[in-house]
């Protein structure tokens, strides 16, 4: 069972549809939607819930009236302002640091689990898919790409599936170390512009640190010949192949409008240049 993780240096770059149209010509598989700051997997493979599950990380305090005896020490103590002058806690404002706790002479104060959002197992036309939404201003967003990452590949092993195929978060921070750990190879989509050299850069050597064989994809490789050039020297210098390119195409905007992959909707033209990139893909050793 291999691990391939689609990432990108920069938002934007079309990902999250290069992974979606992989998955509709690569057979029956698992996905695993790890972008969980902004989901959007599930809205082109329309998924069937089959489980959902609460996400904890870290706690939140909480203060007993009646035991309160008002003395002041949890507020001195807390560096977030997080408690009131009614003594009362602050929505969105405790960290969970636990100081409060540790002072508070009448031990009126406890900490619980915090919920951050939930996480699902859900079945789609291409296999089955672990994805996750994190609650509005939730954190720990890296925990819980490690639990949809250690889910699916769970799912794979149970169902005897070849291949766990990851839509990782852009950018090189903790989501997307989250989304590369234990991986077998990394598709590197870029698009011709100087931020995304620029940060495709940065991805680079992020992947050289973690010794993870990686490709790139050159999407909407139309926009610019001249940076599209420059990605391609870039790519020789580093010894990354190039597995293929794909054209700007209002075909992607139109599958998403409909539910559908870019593949499924142009089997003959993108649904064969994503074939044969996948093909590429699954030969990594």
């Amino acid at each position: 069972m291999k691990q391939i993780v689609v990432i990108s240096g920069k938002g934007g770059t079309g990902k999250t549809s290069i992974t979606a149209g992989l998955a509709s010509v690569a057979g029956r598989l698992v996905l695993a939607d790890c972008d969980v700051d902004a989901a959007d997997l599930h809205l082109v493979l329309k998924p069937e819930t089959r489980e959902t599950t609460p996400f904890e990380s870290g706690v939140l305090a909480a203060i007993d009236p009646k035991a309160c005896t008002r003395c002041g020490a949890c507020v001195e103590a807390c560096r977030f302002g997080a408690i009131d002058e009614d003594f009362r806690m602050r929505p969105g404002h405790c960290e969970g640091c636990g100081a409060c706790a540790y002072v508070c002479p009448a031990q009126a104060v406890t900490l619980t689990p915090r919920r951050c959002g939930e996480w699902y197992v859900s079945e789609t036309r291409c296999g089955p898919m672990v994805h996750a939404a994190l609650d509005i201003g939730a954190e720990n967003s890296g925990k819980l790409v490690s639990l949809v990452r250690s889910k699916s590949e769970q799912l794979a092993r149970e169902q005897d599936l070849p291949f766990v195929l990851v839509d990782g978060s852009p950018g090189i921070g903790c989501p997307v170390i989250a989304s590369l750990t234990g991986a077998d190879a990394a598709l590197l989509v870029a698009e011709p512009s100087v931020s995304a050299l620029h940060d495709l850069e940065r991805v680079v050597r992020l992947l050289a640190h973690f010794k993870i064989p990686a490709r790139v994809l050159l999407n909407k490789c139309d926009l610019s010949p001249d940076l599209a050039r420059r990605i391609h020297e870039y790519c020789r210098q580093e010894n990354l192949p190039v597995v293929g390119e794909i054209p700007l195409s209002p075909v992607f905007v139109q599958a998403q409008l409909q539910g559908r992959t870019a593949a499924e909707m142009n089997p003959h033209g993108l649904g064969r240049d994503l074939a044969r990139i996948w093909a590429q893909l699954a030969q990594i050793p």
